[in-house]
């Protein structure tokens, strides 16, 4: 997800008496630590970018710079639950946050263990926050992929969220760091190491520039589930941390680091999920934005190789930018480089990974491609790149051709995905430039196509003449027809009868009074519930409720059964998949769900921008 500023929200969940668990395996003895009352918060920060040329009429936000709090009550009598996991590289976690009056088990000699103590709540959910999933990734394993956490005998909190990683145009704080690979874990609470349960693993969104939808509160889905799941949500590496790209890179570190994190920790719920009562062979992984595009990597990574990591896959607004060779990205390095001062050492990464984490943030920033300009700035710049491993070719090639993971699959877009990121154009030739320069690789002919294809359209409040075709084109190019190719591929090489497909298209007043229409992942609240992520209530809480529970009802029935119309909502109809035609999808709007046809007018444009995809480097 790319953010909007965003104002802070609350996220309350009682806690009562639970156990702290100590787990060697099957049949590990259960023990009661009894607390004070107390309040903990974590308050994971985000924070507002700008283009840096001071011609962009329009800008981009992150978050509010306002922390979001989450508040969690810890009551007198209340009982911690915690998990001791035996692991290969065993797991420590330095707590974000302590919680004042907690009593603390002593350390044990169990080396090659690692005690968590997580609390339990009054909807009979267990918590588990801030586990650590990999080392620290500082210092010499900065640019490499995450190693397995070193052994701890401690009894470590597992009551707040850990840092999240710091990303593009951030500043370091105790709630963004570069020491951020941690987990998160929510599960009933009479979940045992038996129980099976299926697993809901989220990939947040951020443009591969942050972590926008860290932390979100997963013990609603839980909950409404009947109890029947586990949800799990990570931080991973983002910006130059996560996606500096080189050959030097490649030859003394790693490259994707960020995406090797992802798969770092669909590693661990493999091998951990158990002890939280889940199912390691029943994992579904859901992205949402960049998330999304990660879903696509993973399920096109090491050329489609299944290594039996998850069994089902939702892409929510499927995020496609440019996907460059390393060779490509040369120049990337070499600004950066020199930027942080490391051009003269003919050891540049070592350099590099001396440098104080406050000079990385300083240069951390976008820049503009070879070719293109920052009037308007390009919008990502750190980005996955082919680096002939874990990506083997560009997204649209690989479904093209069949070279993936063979999965049912859920693909899903917004009704405006553009509205959030487009230009705000006063012409055509705006609208050609701002494309440019996020798609240097177009040339004039190319652009006058899409052109013809994205004409003055009726106007948005709030915006100039051409930002409605400027987000048409953005938002199509870059979300809506990347996840209709994801569909179609699917339902060519997999299977055509478990591919399913929604438009969201749930009108906010507020929303459509701004010009945004139905933006980019504005369904989140809708999936989670409201205040269980760091979006504002909108009308979720009054007109527009009742999609709420058929959102979510959808989700849960394809976490659960692999088909979201097992378990759906009384009041939600048939969702019929995408087939093997011009492609069905759910319409998703409050009181008037229904299925359609995608148009054909969307699917020629669809089948333009899929023309296009190698001089886009999509």
């Amino acid at each position: 997800m790319f953010h909007r500023r965003r104002p802070a929200t609350t996220t309350t969940r009682e806690s009562k008496p639970t156990l702290m668990t100590r787990l060697r395996g099957p049949g590990a003895r259960k023990q009661t630590i009894k607390t004070k009352s107390t309040t903990t918060r974590h308050t994971p920060a985000t924070t507002t970018r700008h283009a840096p040329s001071t011609h962009r009429t329009t800008k981009r936000h992150w978050g509010s710079t306002t922390p979001q709090h989450h508040h969690r009550k810890v009551t007198m009598g209340d009982k911690v639950s915690g998990a001791m996991l035996k692991l290969k590289g065993s797991l420590t976690h330095r707590p974000a946050l302590k919680a004042a009056g907690t009593r603390r088990m002593h350390g044990t000699d169990d080396l090659g263990y690692n005690l968590y103590q997580g609390v339990s709540l009054h909807n009979e959910v267990d918590q588990y926050l801030g586990m650590r999933y990999a080392k620290a990734p500082v210092h010499d394993l900065r640019f490499r992929s995450p190693e397995d956490p070193d052994a701890n005998s401690k009894l470590f909190d597992a009551s707040s969220f850990g840092p999240i990683c710091i990303g593009v145009g951030q500043t370091p704080s105790d709630s963004l760091s570069e020491d951020c690979l941690f987990i998160n874990v929510w599960k009933p609470a009479n979940a045992s190491s038996d129980s099976s349960l299926p697993v809901w693993l989220f990939i947040q969104g951020g443009g591969y520039a942050n972590n926008a939808n860290a932390n979100y509160n997963g013990s609603e889905v839980v909950e409404q589930s009947g109890h029947d799941i586990v949800f799990v949500n990570f931080n991973y590496r983002v910006g130059a941390l996560g996606f500096l790209a080189s050959e030097a890179v490649r030859q003394n570190g790693s490259l994707n680091a960020g995406l090797l994190d992802q798969r770092k920790a669909l590693h661990w719920v493999k091998k951990y999920i158990r002890h939280f009562g889940g199912n390691p062979d029943h994992i579904v992984i859901h992205g949402d934005s960049s998330g999304s595009g990660s879903v696509a990597h993973h399920l096109t990574a090491y050329g489609g190789r299944n290594d039996n990591l998850f069994i089902g896959a939702v892409a929510e607004s499927t995020f496609w930018p440019t996907q460059r060779t390393v060779a490509e990205m040369e120049f990337q390095y070499q600004r950066f480089v020199k930027d942080v001062g490391c051009d003269e050492d003919e050891e540049s990464l070592s350099c590099l990974r001396s440098a104080h984490i406050d000079t990385i943030q300083t240069y951390n920033v976008d820049e503009p491609f070879p070719g293109g300009s920052d009037d308007p700035a390009p919008l990502w710049y750190f980005l996955p790149i082919v680096d002939d491993d874990l990506v083997h070719d560009r997204l649209y090639s690989s479904f093209e051709q069949g070279k993936l993971i063979h999965v049912p699959l859920i693909v899903t877009d917004d009704d405006n995905e553009g509205t959030d990121f487009a230009y705000n154009a006063t012409s055509q030739s705006e609208v050609a430039q701002f494309m440019k320069n996020n798609y240097p690789g177009l040339s004039h002919v190319q652009l006058d196509t899409i052109s013809k294809a994205y004409p003055r359209m009726d106007p948005l409040p709030k915006h100039a003449a051409y930002f409605p075709s400027a987000a048409a084109a953005y938002g199509e190019a870059t979300f809506t027809c990347p996840g209709n190719h994801m569909a179609a591929s699917m339902s060519r090489y997999f299977s055509s009868d478990k591919v399913w497909n929604y438009r969201f298209n749930v009108q906010d007043p507020t929303e459509i009074a701004n010009g945004k229409g139905v933006p980019h992942v504005f369904d989140l609240p809708a999936i989670f519930g409201v205040g269980e992520t760091n979006e504002p209530t909108y009308s979720y809480a009054n007109i527009n409720s009742a999609i709420i529970p058929i959102t979510m009802d959808y989700y849960l029935s394809f976490i659960k059964a692999l088909n979201p119309n097992e378990y759906r909502n009384e009041d939600a109809p048939m969702w019929n998949p995408w087939g093997d035609g011009q492609g069905q999808r759910l319409k998703l709007e409050t009181n008037s769900t229904n299925m359609e046809i995608v148009p054909k007018q969307q699917t020629e444009r669809c089948e333009m921008w899929m023309k296009l995809a190698p001089a886009m480097e999509h």
